[in-house]
């Protein structure tokens, strides 16, 4: 019996995953909310129902009630957000907010899957940073001097991430953490907030070449320091968030050849001076040659991607837990093999649909610092989850990012969810200009304000 009802839900939660990917995007072009509606509702419905059936293989199939309270946890958590939220906020974007659920339901469902006590300590990191997010939307349809604090975003930035190298905790051979009343944290994941502050707040208004130039110094602090406490995934994503903004905010592609040119030369230096970068293209360039040392990270995250065909093995029916940091690393890798690789490509989809939601609400903002903002946001994330999925699967090395909201770790998923929240207080703010400046709800409504300084 028990084989039978593994064997149909995996079928279920596949077809799930994909209808609600194909209503994701179905919803992206309708710019009118109230044809939106019922799709947000139909999005709620499948986000619930996939967790009863993940659940309910955990349970069948382990027959440890330790899941009822994870699954309970899980549900009440989601249909806080998305109810709560749109009652509270009546005029945040739904489609984001159904996007983030879904995902942060996905990786507390696998983090329960691969560890119970992860789980929780997961579980109590996504409620406190939910706590925390939802002032953030208050905060920003009352705050208006944000913009005018663009050095004190460097300043605290640059101090966070100096003390992390000094004082800091070394993980897997990184200074990357910091412990404070007991409480074990990520700064790098907190300064990536306040590093996209920064480039907004120093490039709005003025984007001639000396500003440029005090920006580029100021920016690349960050990314040495970083770079000196061997924590690289991080510094890419610093260095490559701060080439993008600049080009948005300037429009000049030299900037944009720059930093690639700027960006390759930095990679063959590091390459040359670490020898875990060495070792991870090793791994990246023939995984095969070196799978009982090197090469064993990869090698098991493409046997799992590879075992779990289209539609995966089932839930506890893989063997995730034999790839090493699996719930940080390699997260999606496990995804593939138990949920399978049609699931893994909705999942991408869902990401990829979040960051067009973003792009598509920075085109619409009348403010330039919030527009290059959002913009700087949805970069990075989305460039994180490049470097995290493509590094799984062998299409990039390695370079040990988690994947935002699915991985396990307190400090990414309380950074991600801010930033998103940030992105809701933005758009709210949106609204309320569009009703002050009697903008008619249609596919052109607020239209962006071409100036380089934004002010109306």
């Amino acid at each position: 019996m028990k084989e039978y009802i593994v064997e149909l839900s995996k079928y279920f939660i596949c077809a799930l995953m994909v209808f609600y990917t194909l209503s994701c995007f179905y919803a992206l072009p309708h710019a009118a909310e109230n044809r939106k509606r019922p799709v947000y509702i139909v999005q709620n419905l499948i986000m619930l129902l996939m967790q009863v059936f993940c659940f309910a293989n955990l349970v069948v199939l382990s027959d440890e009630l330790q899941y009822f309270f994870l699954f309970g946890f899980v549900e009440i958590f989601l249909l806080i957000v998305v109810t709560l939220v749109p009652a509270i906020y009546e005029d945040c974007n739904r489609q984001l907010l159904n996007n983030m659920s879904m995902l942060l339901g996905i990786g507390l469902m696998m983090v329960s899957r691969l560890s119970y006590t992860k789980a929780i300590r997961q579980y109590v990191s996504v409620l406190i940073s939910l706590i925390i997010c939802l002032l953030l939307p208050y905060l920003f349809t009352k705050v208006r001097f944000l913009k005018k604090i663009t050095w004190l975003y460097a300043a605290i930035g640059i101090g966070c991430l100096s003390a992390v190298l000094i004082i800091g905790n070394v993980t897997h051979g990184a200074n990357i953490s910091m412990e404070i009343a007991g409480v074990t944290f990520q700064p790098s994941e907190f300064v990536k907030i306040l590093f996209l502050f920064f480039l907004a707040g120093a490039l709005w208004e003025d984007t001639s070449f000396l500003r440029v130039a005090i920006t580029a110094v100021l920016a690349g602090i960050h990314v040495i320091i970083l770079v000196l406490s061997t924590d690289l995934g991080s510094a890419l994503i610093f260095f490559v968030a701060y080439v993008l903004v600049v080009f948005v905010a300037t429009k000049n592609y030299l900037y944009l050849f720059a930093g690639a040119v700027g960006g390759s030369a930095a990679a063959v230096l590091a390459y040359k001076l670490f020898a875990h970068v060495r070792i991870r293209v090793l791994a990246w360039r023939d995984p095969w040659s070196y799978i009982d040392n090197q090469g064993y990270h990869i090698t098991q995250s493409l046997f799992a991607v590879g075992s779990g065909s289209w539609f995966g093995m089932g839930l506890l029916k893989g063997n995730p837990t034999v790839i090493p940091y699996v719930s940080a690393d390699f997260i999606f890798s496990s995804i593939c093999e138990e949920l399978g690789v049609i699931f893994g490509i909705c999942l991408i989809l869902i990401c990829i649909n979040c960051f067009l939601v973003i792009m598509l609400i920075s085109l619409r903002i009348y403010d330039r610092f919030y527009q290059l903002l959002v913009y700087g946001i949805g970069a990075m994330y989305i460039f994180q989850i490049f470097l995290t999925i493509g590094g799984g699967i062998k299409f990039i090395p390695l370079t040990g990012v988690t994947l935002p909201f699915i991985s396990y770790g307190g400090s990414s998923v309380m950074s991600t969810m801010i930033m998103f929240f940030v992105i809701q207080g933005i758009f709210m703010r949106l609204q309320q200009e569009k009703t002050k400046h009697n903008v008619p709800h249609s596919g052109q409504e607020g239209a962006v304000h071409s100036g380089k300084t934004g002010k109306k």
